[in-house]
């Protein structure tokens, strides 16, 4: 259920805000280049989506990218986990004061809404044409980028076929989490404790009965546990908009937050790492979202704040954060590298990012269709990648595979799959879904995963390198006989598995002892150039 979604208008003006560390909103971390057809204005480029269904002098929300890169070398060089994401967050904070100074005064002065960053180097604006057009012709700004939104896609129904079923009251776990094998690893005293997961998504109910025991919050006080980046719901949303308690608008939240951590007991034992801290970000309004949204809550979730939105605490941050969702083209990353500053510096704080791969794979159920995992985030080297399989190991129809054509790396995704199809998980008003399928079901059973190994191994706790190369060397390999952009898959990784199934014990082990894991390997190399997407 890979979501994608459509863009909202900011509430206020946004001038007042403070950017405390990790408690505003920038960063600069790599400057971002729009899509070739953008227009190019004074050295900077607009995107031409941003206004194209605008009358003229009607304002656009639109992302303002300034040029000057954050300097994180030291700051990721600080040992202790803790102590390093304080310090990139601090290396972000300064920064982004220094160099949005000036572009925040003329706002100010044109007494337009905005919105500052700090995780990615930019000002969300709403203004009309002639502003945007201003602002480009700055010295001190790169691009102006889209903030649009796409309607929510899932993948096809498919027919029934090793579909999960409801665990029976002696069984150690829903079937798709017995076959990544993690209650091997529960069973070893390992259930993600000490390890908190985020999860940035349509939000979640936050007392079902499989999350509540997970979820940081209480009844009467949600501090560091919740945040809500919806800050102008649409018509007809039961949420509302900046909703101080956890509320799942869709539902998709509340699944993917039980693949990843629930545990409702006896014949309800839903989530990887049920032992794991819980901490939320909705950042979409009915299954949409935008750049701007998304970047809100990465920063949330990297420094936690209380109920005012004061007092960010990098020490209360989630230590992996998953992503069901992608960024299309018409909701704003008309640029592949839109997204990539904000994920590449949320791992170099020493959190792990995971992505569900997409949901475009096949035609009418037929071959994989090359080339389909070409939505940002998932197409980022930085990005934990996941595909979706069957319980009998063979591949989702739906799933997306690689390689990776939209940046022209032709870099081999996914990196991993997990079981995506006819998954039973945690739905709103305490019920239990019993058909959640797609990619995005897939993917929080990386990050439960991922948990669960550094309950495991703290010394490998924050080192999201050695962690994802554990993941690598302890995965199942798969294999299809067929080839997309010159890469076989008889071979491992490939573009349709990656590196194969998940599996936590074989990744433990493989991890274990630390000390002895080899370091990750280089880039896949590329046999051939990519091949136009069919």
């Amino acid at each position: 259920m890979i979501l994608r979604r459509r863009r909202r208008a900011l509430r206020h003006a946004f001038s007042g805000i403070g950017l405390a560390c990790c408690n505003a909103r920038v960063l600069s971390v790599l400057p971002l280049l729009l899509a070739v057809a953008s227009a190019s204005v004074g050295g900077a480029r607009i995107d031409p989506r941003v206004f194209a269904e605008k009358a003229a002098g009607e304002r656009a929300s639109f992302l303002v990218v300034l040029r000057e890169p954050a300097e994180l070398s030291a700051a990721v060089s600080v040992s202790g986990r803790i102590e390093r994401r304080r310090a990139v967050c601090n290396a972000l904070k300064t920064h982004a004061e220094a160099t949005q100074a000036p572009l925040r005064r003329r706002l100010e002065d044109a007494g337009v809404p905005f919105r500052p960053h700090w995780l990615v180097n930019m000002i969300e604006v709403e203004g009309d044409a002639a502003l945007a057009a201003e602002l480009a012709a700055r010295s001190d700004v790169v691009s102006i980028a889209g903030n649009r939104a796409a309607p929510l896609a899932r993948p096809q129904p498919l027919p029934p076929r090793l579909a999960s079923r409801a665990s029976a009251a002696g069984d150690p776990a829903e079937p798709n989490i017995e076959h990544i094998r993690a209650p091997e690893l529960w069973s070893l005293g390992y259930f993600g404790q000490g390890v908190v997961v985020g999860v940035a998504d349509t939000g979640f109910q936050w007392d079902h009965p499989a999350l509540v025991g997970e979820y940081r919050g209480v009844a009467g006080d949600h501090a560091y546990a919740w945040h809500d980046a919806v800050h102008d719901a649409g018509p007809g949303n039961p949420c509302g908009s900046d909703s101080p308690v956890p509320c799942d608008d869709e539902g998709h939240g509340t699944g993917t937050a039980g693949l990843a951590v629930g545990d409702g007991g006896p014949g309800n034992r839903i989530g990887a790492a049920p032992g794991a801290t819980l901490i939320g970000c909705r950042n979409m309004d009915l299954g949409v979202g935008t750049p701007e949204r998304y970047v809100e809550c990465f920063e949330w979730l990297l420094a936690p704040t209380d109920a005012a939105d004061a007092n960010p605490r990098p020490d209360l941050g989630a230590d992996v954060i998953n992503n069901s969702w992608t960024c299309p083209p018409s909701e704003g990353c008309t640029d592949p590298e839109v997204l990539r500053a904000a994920v590449e510096a949320v791992r170099a704080a020493g959190v792990a990012v995971v992505f569900a791969a997409g949901n475009d794979g096949s035609v009418a159920g037929g071959d994989p269709v090359c080339f389909t995992v070409d939505e940002a985030p998932a197409i980022y080297a930085s990005a934990i990648t996941v595909g979706a399989t069957w319980l009998d190991d063979t591949i989702a129809s739906f799933s997306s595979v690689g390689p990776v054509a939209a940046d022209g790396s032709n870099r081999i995704k996914p990196d991993l799959t997990a079981p995506g199809v006819s998954l039973r998980t945690a739905a709103p008003g305490s019920r239990y879904a019993e058909a959640f399928s797609g990619t995005s079901g897939a993917a929080p059973q990386v990050a439960g995963a991922i948990a669960l190994l550094w309950s495991a191994m703290p010394g490998l706790a924050g080192d999201v390198d050695r962690t994802e190369h554990a993941l690598e060397l302890g995965a199942v390999p798969l294999r299809m006989g067929l080839v997309c952009g010159g890469f076989s898959g008889d071979d491992v990784p490939n573009p349709f598995f990656g590196w194969g199934r998940l599996d936590v014990l074989g990744a433990y082990q493989a991890g274990s002892p630390v000390r002895d894991l080899p370091s990750p390997p280089p880039d896949h190399p590329a046999p051939r150039a990519v091949s136009p997407r069919p």
